[in-house]
């Protein structure tokens, strides 16, 4: 069968292309490098804040918009097609604050909120031990001392919607080609013109009529045999999954970078770390025990609960905080989905239609000058990687 589009990438992004070009009656494959579980989408908590329509001209925020729209959607098409829930949610969350210090921050955040149209309500620390009786202990003992709520934050669950987009994508006919390693793109007159590479030992050659480079941290390597210089540089999260007797929080409780989301069945994810150390991502001791103190300093003692398990992703960050998505000057069949850092997840839906439609000679819902390809980076704003790891830094 010849192949329409390869996709390059068998993350959130590569397989959220793929299914929307499929869904077109495209002919599609997925190269996939490492197992579902080792992607940086599997890793992630799945906290999607509110999305209102921007009021002002911010790409990132706009692709968030179009994104949440069509996650709500998808969420139904993917129960029908596959079976699986991905446990799309709107179960509200709480930003909380242990001192004078955070609540200043967190004023300028709710106000920032109230802006855009969103409904946010300011909690009084007494007010917020009523709405989570868990937090009851840390207002009593004066380490959270007030917050606000955000009604119309959801929460999805990672694995699940990974698991519905694979099952999706196979039901309409994309090839899915696992443990696949490219290490040479051939560009042949600024065309693509084929894939080399290895799978589990023997070596791969891959043909089709267009390409799409969605390998997450991964892709600023790829990116430079098209001549193109892509910043997707790997930082590591980690997340620690803390097992309680019973549901522990009805709502995602964020302190700083820090949060907390509950699971029905009693589990609370915690997390989550900045950590530029390279492609490694192996948990660190130190850094899982820093994360159960939090959840202990929030939630009080944890001598009920298990510590279940600990996992570590690879965000795909980005020099000015926007991801990269578009054509790859010069080339008519070549196009990068990528470095949407902390957003993925929540970006995935609105990347796809746009990639697609890049794919089919459309103009896409939104524009996208800010992600190009060629963009000259602009400094780095507050979703960059910079401006995370300072923040994480300051905590």
């Amino acid at each position: 069968m010849s192949i329409d589009c390869c996709i390059i990438g068998g993350g959130i992004i590569g397989l959220s292309i793929a299914r929307e070009l499929a869904g077109r009656g495209h002919r599609v494959q997925v190269l996939t490098r490492e197992p579902r579980r080792a992607t940086a989408s599997w890793a992630a908590a799945g906290i999607f804040p509110p999305a209102p329509e921007p009021c002002s001209a911010d790409p990132n925020a706009e692709l968030t918009a179009l994104s949440d729209r069509l996650h709500w959607q998808w969420a139904g098409e993917l129960r029908d097609e596959t079976g699986i829930d991905n446990g799309l949610t709107r179960c509200g969350g709480l930003s909380v604050a242990r001192d004078d210090r955070g609540i200043d921050r967190l004023w300028v955040a709710a106000e920032s909120w109230r802006n855009r149209g969103t409904a946010c309500d300011w909690l009084t620390a007494g007010e917020l031990a009523s709405s989570e009786p868990r937090l009851a202990g840390a207002v009593a003992a004066g380490r959270l001392v007030g917050g606000f709520l955000l009604p119309e934050e959801a929460a999805i669950r990672p694995p699940r919607q990974l698991e519905a987009l694979e099952q999706s994508c196979l039901a309409r006919g994309v090839v899915i080609t696992p443990s696949v390693a490219i290490e040479q793109m051939e560009v042949v007159g600024g065309r693509v013109t084929g894939l080399q590479g290895t799978r589990t030992g023997a070596a791969e050659f891959v043909r089709a009529d267009r390409y799409v480079l969605a390998a997450g941290a991964w892709s600023g390597g790829l990116a430079e045999q098209l001549g193109l210089r892509i910043e997707t540089r790997p930082i590591r999260g980690q997340i620690a999954v803390v097992r309680f007797p019973r549901q522990t929080l009805r709502r995602i409780v964020n302190h700083g970078l820090d949060y907390l989301v509950p699971r029905e069945d009693g589990r609370v994810l915690v997390g989550s770390t900045l950590e530029d150390v390279g492609f490694d991502s192996t948990t660190a001791p130190a850094a899982i025990e820093r994360l159960l103190g939090v959840a202990a300093d929030l939630l009080g003692d944890l001598s009920a609960a298990v510590v279940e398990q600990a996992w570590a992703g690879l965000r795909p960050g980005s020099a000015d905080g926007l991801p990269t998505i578009g054509p790859v000057p010069g080339s008519d069949n070549a196009f990068v989905a990528t470095g949407h850092f902390r957003a993925g997840l929540h970006q995935s839906a609105g990347t796809a239609v746009i990639v697609a439609d890049l794919v089919e000679g459309r103009l896409p819902p939104i524009g996208i000058e800010a992600f190009a390809v060629d963009r000259e980076c602009l400094p780095p704003g507050p979703d960059s990687v910079s401006a995370y790891l300072a923040r994480a830094g300051e905590a």
